[in-house]
């Protein structure tokens, strides 16, 4: 008998024929063949192959497919927002500027609206046994009524740019007369007679005030920088002549065109210039009765006079129109926003103006070049005011001049009125309990500076 061929497996793992046909596999079909090895070996052992390096590369960095991938995405977002028409653009930058100058002005015009255009009530804080609410405020129209801005100047900010530019002033003629205080300091007192006004009318009128005249007198104490001359002080003297009333402004120190005769410069604290005039207008005319009335800083300087002075002033009444109240409250309130510290800039400005028309005499007293690189207020009352005047700091200045420490020793009365939206003298100054405890104080405020 034959003895049967051998199994083909057996002839498969002789090393002879193994070594014969391997010879001739291509390196694509080795690959493979690794490839199906490996799978076998893991299917039987149960463990999953590694992954191979070049799928862990491809993972890393992404190919060239992905970046084309992107661009296209970038290509169709501007693909698509070319296709909105330019008009829309527009429409949607004039609504967010419109939004923005909105909140940077200040504008009310939409609660007017809303409001019916019946405009907000002059709201009146007083003691309730106040002489001045009831003798003099209960019986004024204008401190019951309703305030309505003009629409077009609904804005603090507007009305107070259209004032100072376009306000047009009364023509005043002022008479001046010139002053000189203790310390050798020099005041322009400039007067509007009551008789001036009726001479604009064609009446004759000597310009002179006999010592027996009994016709009231008003001092105007000007703002900051202010004199004279500023349109609102028109305006303010010009309706007070109209009335019968003997009108004088108490131009600050170095102002209305007059040197500084001493070392002393004025500040918002400053009151022996106003008790002088008062002393001294009370002196040569003790007949007529005398009143005064401050605006912004003067109002400060006003009011701080009629603390210290109590019952031993003669002024027989007066008037606060738009005070600070609290320097410290309003430094830093004028410091805050965009808008504020604009005009805390201007404001900076004029201080540096005034300090440069007395630069001999200034620049003896402090650091000049300090002075003349002030960008704000603070900085000016760093380097001069508290130097001059011999503060130890901005803050201690601040402090101790601000008139809202000094009002419940007022006893004169005194009406105060403030703007609610003012964009110098905030709110949140304002002594509102000190105005409900003092009998001689009414606080008329309202929504609108001059």
């Amino acid at each position: 008998m034959r003895s049967r061929p051998s199994h083909p497996a057996h002839r498969l793992s002789s090393p002879s024929v193994q070594t014969d046909e391997t010879a001739h596999v291509s390196p694509r079909t080795a690959s493979v063949s690794r490839n199906v090895s490996r799978k076998i070996k893991s299917s039987i052992t149960g463990t999953r192959a590694p992954p191979r390096h070049r799928h862990r590369t491809r993972q890393q960095n992404p190919g060239p497919m992905a970046t084309a991938g992107e661009d296209s995405a970038a290509e169709l977002l501007l693909r698509a927002a070319a296709l909105v028409p330019l008009e829309r653009y527009a429409l949607a930058a004039l609504l967010l500027a419109s939004a923005f100058l909105y909140r940077f002005l200040e504008l009310h015009v939409l609660g007017d609206l809303l409001r019916g255009l019946r405009g907000g009530r002059v709201a009146l804080t007083y003691h309730p046994d106040s002489q001045v609410y009831h003798r003099v405020a209960a019986k004024c129209r204008s401190l019951h009524g309703r305030y309505l801005a003009t629409p077009w100047l609904a804005s603090p900010h507007l009305q107070t740019l259209f004032l100072g530019i376009w306000g047009r002033p009364p023509s005043v003629t002022y008479r001046r007369q010139l002053y000189t205080v203790r310390d050798g300091g020099t005041i322009a007192l400039d007067w509007l007679l009551a008789s001036d006004s009726e001479a604009a009318d064609g009446s004759s009128c000597d310009g002179t005030i006999s010592s027996d005249d009994s016709t009231p007198i008003v001092v105007v104490v000007p703002g900051l920088t202010s004199d004279s001359t500023a349109a609102y002080v028109k305006h303010l003297v010009f309706s007070m002549a109209s009335n019968g009333w003997n009108v004088v402004v108490g131009n600050h120190r170095g102002l209305g065109g007059i040197s500084i005769t001493s070392d002393c410069f004025y500040n918002g604290g400053w009151t022996e210039d106003i008790r002088e005039v008062v002393n001294y207008l009370h002196q040569k005319y003790p007949e007529a009765p005398l009143f005064t009335v401050g605006t912004s800083l003067g109002a400060n300087i006003l009011v701080k006079y009629l603390g210290e002075e109590g019952g031993s002033t003669p002024v027989a009444g007066a008037a606060s129109i738009c005070s600070p109240w609290d320097l410290l409250v309003t430094s830093r309130f004028i410091s805050r926003k965009l808008v504020q510290r604009c005009y805390d800039k201007a404001l900076a400005i004029g201080l540096k103006g005034y300090a440069k028309l007395h630069q001999p005499v200034l620049s003896r007293l402090a650091n000049w070049e300090a002075i003349t690189s002030s960008r704000s207020t603070r900085e000016f009352d760093h380097h001069a005011t508290c130097v001059v005047a011999k503060y130890e700091t901005v803050d201690t200045f601040y402090r101790k001049c601000s008139c809202a420490n000094y009002i419940g020793n007022v006893s004169v009365p005194l009406l105060c009125i403030s703007a609610l939206d003012d964009p110098l003298c905030t709110r949140e100054a304002i002594p509102w309990d000190e105005c409900r405890q003092v009998t001689s104080l009414t606080q008329a405020h309202y929504l609108k500076h001059f």
